[in-house]
């Protein structure tokens, strides 16, 4: 009894299959100052995201990707006073290392997002060298002269005002410099074993590089970036931990980010270009873009893919609040490849677009508190912005709207529970660990048909981008569709011997081949 009780254990958790699934790996992006407030000041936090992990655990999500935390003149932390402490409104460290040691006890990962290229006016490198060469701060600060007077103003910009009208500078790091080489070193080792133990249980499992550029912001001042800055720093910091995963951000969206896979060293970087083919439900583009994305990565890199983020308008704006819409792109987000990740929000269809103005108020309709209920009011919800402009006077939540977990939850019909049945089956159907692309040709110029292959059974997936009927002639002979099993979508198969079906308006159909 006890061999075979050792036989069972060993297939049901250590067989490849069950391998390949718990690698399905889906990130959760989230803005944590919106996401849920735990001790009712109206920012959210992570003792917040602590108590809300069994709701992300059950929507199917794996690791967590955290906005910036070190205190910060912005209210987005993207720009720090001080890259040693967290902002208080996020909470202490002792919660920090509480939430990061609970998020690996159900064996989940946490990333954090960093941006070292600027420090705000307040940060001690500028406020103690500024017009003070002999400042042991001098080497931080890129300074266009030689008394410390003109500094490198972020984007050539001396002061930017914030949503609650104050004023701020933003100042260039000096990358080049040795000594900033090692405070990033220290910092990124710091986040990644807090203690110096060697045990990791309360360290990250790897950074986000924001706004990552070989030559910082095109000015020709900061060049070769990959090569002398980011590159050493990434391989000192895979000694300390080599299970350390680093996405970069492509400052240019328009990149496919070789460049920072090959020269920066990342292991992964952001699908943008099928980003803005999804977003244009474009047949030829989809493929051109997805081909590109995932067919030519060296090995063991990897694509992020997303639908929308906190610089991009939330996808459910993008289709007009359109729920088979929405629905389409959950599918292409999930099914087509790649790291999948979901902003928060994005599961419920939270709506918001960038407004016009002056301040960084401008992002936060794309950063609104999370809208846990049918009311859009209610303990835990992180309105921080309150009264402070129009993006609060014309706020995309609202009550009764259908866009909360509250009401999406009891309705099986609803975008969140659609996206909690597609991340199942990505987690259960062991094809799509498939990291290429392979597009299936049919004549239709609405209708996207692509494989994934794995190392089982194949799987067919279907989805209609337009909003009429479609009738689908699958033209790849090597394939038999004669049997096979519906996993998403309607409970209907091609006909005996036949390579034509009706698909509906924006449908989504997945099937498993049970022969090839």
């Amino acid at each position: 009894m006890k061999n075979l009780l050792t036989v069972v254990f060993t297939v049901l958790f250590f067989s490849p299959a069950i391998a390949q699934r718990q690698q399905q790996e889906v990130i959760y992006h989230v803005f944590q100052r919106s996401f849920f407030d735990s001790n009712a000041d109206g920012k959210g936090d992570l003792e917040g995201i602590r108590q809300k992990l069994d709701y992300l655990q059950k929507t199917g999500v794996t690791s967590i990707l955290l906005t910036p935390l070190y205190t910060s003149d912005f209210y987005h932390s993207y720009f720090a006073e001080d890259f040693e402490h967290i902002d208080p409104a996020y909470g202490s460290l002792k919660e920090y290392r509480t939430l990061v040691q609970e998020v690996h006890r159900r064996a989940m990962k946490i990333y954090q997002d960093v941006e070292m290229q600027y420090v705000t006016a307040d940060h001690p490198w500028f406020k103690e060298s500024y017009k003070n060469p002999a400042s042991k701060y001098s080497p931080y600060i890129f300074y266009l002269d030689k008394k410390n007077e003109k500094p490198w103003y972020f984007m050539g910009v001396p002061e930017f005002t914030t949503y609650d009208n104050q004023k701020q500078q933003l100042v260039v790091v000096n990358m080049k410099s040795q000594q900033v080489k090692d405070y990033t070193l220290k910092m990124l080792k710091y986040w990644a074993d807090p203690d110096g133990d060697g045990n990791f249980n309360d360290g990250v499992d790897g950074f986000r590089l924001d706004h990552a550029m070989d030559n910082l912001d095109n000015a020709g001042r900061l060049t070769n970036l990959f090569k002398d800055f980011w590159a050493p720093i990434l391989a000192s910091l895979r000694k300390q931990n080599p299970k350390l995963i680093f996405v970069a951000e492509q400052a240019n969206w328009a990149s496919y980010g070789y460049e920072y896979l090959n020269k920066a060293t990342v292991d992964r970087v952001f699908a943008f270009r099928l980003w803005a083919a999804v977003s244009k439900f474009d047949k030829n583009e989809i493929i051109k873009a997805a081909d590109s994305t995932f067919n030519y990565l060296p090995k063991g890199k990897e694509q992020v893919v997303f639908i929308e983020n906190h610089d991009t308008k939330r996808f459910a704006t993008t289709v007009g609040g359109n729920i088979s819409k929405e629905k389409v792109g959950a599918a292409l987000n999930v099914l087509l490849g790649g790291v999948t990740a979901i902003y928060y929000g994005q599961e419920i269809g939270m709506q918001g677009e960038q407004g016009k103005g002056a301040t960084d108020g401008n992002d936060i309709p794309l950063r609104e508190a999370f809208d846990w209920y049918k009311s859009s009011e209610g303990a835990g919800v992180a309105n921080w912005y309150k009264n402070t402009g129009s993006w609060w006077d014309n706020r995309n939540a609202k009550p009764d709207d259908g866009i909360s977990v509250e009401e999406q939850q009891a309705d099986p019909n609803s975008l969140y529970n659609y996206y909690k049945e597609l991340l199942r089956i990505r987690r259960m159907e062991e094809a799509f660990s498939d990291t290429k692309f392979t597009n299936v040709p049919n004549a239709n110029p609405n209708v996207l048909t692509f494989i994934k292959k794995g190392s089982r059974r194949p799987v067919l997936v279907m989805i209609n981008l337009g909003g009429n009927e479609e009738a689908v002639t699958i033209d790849d002979p090597k394939l038999n569709l004669s049997a096979t099993k519906v996993i998403l979508g309607d409970d209907f198969k091609f006909p005996m011997g036949g390579t034509t079906v009706i698909i509906k308006p924006y449908g989504v159909q997945a099937w498993r081949l049970l022969f090839d």
